[in-house]
C-alpha cells in the first residue's frame, strides 16, 4: 500500500513514472526465481542418480563459481552501456542452461549446466540492482528491493513442491526440461521489452557515455577466481592426492586473484564499501551453505520425500520475502547497519535450529524449519546491505558496487561452503553417525553469522541520503 506522501507526489512504485520499469524488473525476478527455486530440491536426487554424491559440493558450488564471472560481466556492462542489455542476455541464456542440465548423462554435465546458470544469475542480479539504483529515488529503493524479493513468493509457493511431485512421479529431468519449455515464451517477451528500453536509454548518436571512474576488474581475473573456486569445490569432495592437489591449486588461485576483484580493504573490514561487501559474503556464505546441506540431510539421512523438501524451500522463500518486506516498511527509519545486525542474529538462531535437527530424537521438520528462520534474517539483511553499498558509492559506480557485492557473495559461498564441505566429508568418513557430520557443518556456519553481526556497525552510512566514501 502506497503511503499518503507517495499519493500526493504521484511517485510511488506503480505511478505512471515508474510503472513500466517496476513491471519489467518484477517479471525478470519472477522468471529467475521460478528457475532458481524449483530445481534446488531435485539436485541431491540428480547427483545420486548420476552416481555423483561425492561431487555434490561441486554441483552446488559450480553455480556460485560462475556467478563470480557473471557478476563482473554484469557490473562492467551495466556501467558501460546501462543495465538493460545484460538483463536481456541473462534472461535469454537461462532457458539454454535448463536444457543442458535436464539432458545430463553425467554429474559433470549437470555441474556444467549449473555453472552456466550461475553465469546468467550473476549477470541478472547485478543488472537488476543497478537498474533499480538508476531508476528509483533513494526513498523508493528499499521498497523496490523488497518488491523484487516478493516476486519470489509465487515461484516459491508452487515451484519446489511441484518439482518434488514431478521428480517423485517422473524424473528430475522433467523438472529442468519442463521449466525450459514453460519459460521460452515469457523469456522472449521480456527480452524484447528490455532491448527496447536499452535503445530508449541509449545516449544520442555521436555522444560518448560518461565513463565510470576507477579501474574495473579484468574478466580474466574473474575467470581465474572462478576456476579456483571450482577446483576448490572439487578438491574437498575427497581426501586422496589428486583432490588435495586440486584444493591447493584452487586456494592458490583464490589467494592470488580474489583480492583484485574486491574493493581495497575488504579483507580487513575497512569502513564503507569494503566492509559492506564483506558482510554480503559472510551472510551469503552462511545461508546458501545451509540451503545446500539441509536438502542433502533430508534426502540421505531423514529419507524425506522430494515434495516435502520442496515445501521447506517454499517456507524459506516466503520467510525471506517477509523479512525483506519488514525492512522495506517497518524498519525504514532504522539505521541500515542495525537491520543488518538483527538479520545476522536471526540467521544464527536458524543455525541453532539446524544443529538441533541433527539429533535423532528431533523430527525432520526441525531441519526444514531452520531454512525458514535463517531466511527471515537474510530477507532483512540482503536489501539493507545493497542500500548501504549504494550509499557508499557515487552514481556512476553503482554497477561496480553491485558487482563487488555479487563477487563477495560468491566468494563467501565458495569459502564457507568449501570449509563446511571439507569438515563434512572428514566427519562423514569417520565411524561416527553421519548426522554428526551435518551437525559439525552447521556449527561451523555460526562463525560467519556471528562475525557479520559484529562487523555491521562498520558499514554505518554517512548520513540520510548522503553518499559515503566511494572505495574501490
Amino acid at each position: 500500500m502506497v503511503d499518503t506522501s507517495e499519493k500526493a507526489s504521484g511517485e510511488g512504485l506503480f505511478s505512471k513514472r515508474y510503472a513500466a520499469a517496476t513491471a519489467t524488473f518484477a517479471v525478470v525476478m519472477f522468471l529467475e526465481g521460478f528457475a532458481a527455486l524449483a530445481v534446488l530440491p531435485t539436485l541431491p536426487l540428480a547427483a545420486r542418480e548420476l552416481d555423483g554424491i561425492a561431487l555434490y559440493p561441486l554441483v552446488a558450488g559450480s553455480f556460485v563459481a560462475a556467478s563470480l564471472i557473471g557478476g563482473v560481466i554484469g557490473g562492467s556492462w551495466a556501467d558501460r552501456s546501462g543495465p538493460y542489455r545484460p538483463l536481456a542476455a541473462g534472461i535469454g541464456m537461462a532457458v539454454v542452461t535448463l536444457l543442458i542440465s535436464g539432458t545430463s548423462t553425467t554429474v559433470w554435465q549437470l555441474a556444467a549446466g549449473r555453472f552456466l546458470e550461475g553465469l546468467t544469475a550473476g549477470m541478472v542480479t547485478v543488472a537488476v540492482n543497478t537498474a533499480i539504483a538508476h531508476t528509483f529515488p533513494d526513498r523508493l529503493r528499499p521498497r523496490a528491493l523488497a518488491l523484487m524479493s516478493t516476486c519470489w513468493i509465487v515461484p516459491s509457493l508452487i515451484g519446489p513442491p511441484l518439482a518434488g511431485l514431478v521428480a517423485a512421479w517422473g524424473s528430475w529431468r522433467t523438472v529442468f526440461l519442463g521449466l525450459a519449455a514453460i519459460n521460452v515464451v515469457p523469456a522472449v517477451i521480456v527480452v524484447v521489452m528490455l532491448v527496447r528500453r536499452a535503445r530508449a536509454a541509449a545516449p544520442p548518436e555521436g555522444t560518448e557515455p560518461e565513463k565510470g571512474k576507477g579501474p574495473r576488474p579484468p574478466l580474466l581475473i574473474a575467470v581465474a577466481v572462478s576456476l579456483g573456486a571450482a577446483l576448490g569445490q572439487f578438491g574437498v569432495s575427497a581426501w586422496d592426492v589428486p583432490h588435495l592437489l586440486s584444493t591447493a591449486a584452487g586456494v592458490t588461485l583464490l589467494v592470488v586473484f580474489a583480492p583484485r576483484l574486491l574493493p581495497p580493504g575488504t579483507g580487513r573490514a575497512a569502513p564503507g564499501l569494503p566492509v559492506t561487501a564483506l558482510l554480503r559474503g559472510l551472510a551469503s556464505g552462511t545461508y546458501f551453505t545451509l540451503e545446500a546441506f539441509v536438502p542433502l540431510l533430508l534426502d540421505t539421512e531423514r529419507k524425506v520425500a522430494p515434495v516435502q523438501t520442496g515445501i521447506a524451500f517454499t517456507a524459506a522463500a516466503i520467510a525471506w520475502a517477509a523479512g525483506s518486506w519488514l525492512q522495506g516498511r517497518w524498519l525504514t527509519h532504522w539505521p541500515r547497519h542495525r537491520t543488518v545486525t538483527v538479520g545476522a542474529v536471526i540467521m544464527a538462531a536458524g543455525l541453532l535450529v539446524a544443529i538441533a535437527g541433527t539429533f535423532p530424537v528431533t523430527p525432520p521438520i526441525t531441519s526444514a524449519a531452520s531454512l525458514a528462520v535463517a531466511a527471515v534474517g537474510m530477507g532483512m539483511l540482503t536489501p539493507s546491505v545493497t542500500l548501504l553499498a549504494l550509499n557508499h558509492s557515487p552514481a556512476d559506480r553503482h554497477g561496480y558496487a553491485n558487482s563487488a557485492l555479487q563477487t563477495t557473495q560468491n566468494l563467501g559461498q565458495i569459502t564457507v561452503m568449501g570449509l563446511a564441505a571439507a569438515l563434512f566429508n572428514a566427519a562423514h568418513a569417520s565411524p561416527a553417525d553421519p548426522l554428526v557430520a551435518f551437525g559439525a557443518a552447521f556449527g561451523l556456519l555460526l562463525v560467519p553469522a556471528v562475525l557479520a553481526a559484529v562487523l555491521a556497525v562498520r558499514a554505518r552510512a554517512a548520513g540520510p541520503g548522503a553518499p559515503g566514501p566511494a572505495t574501490g
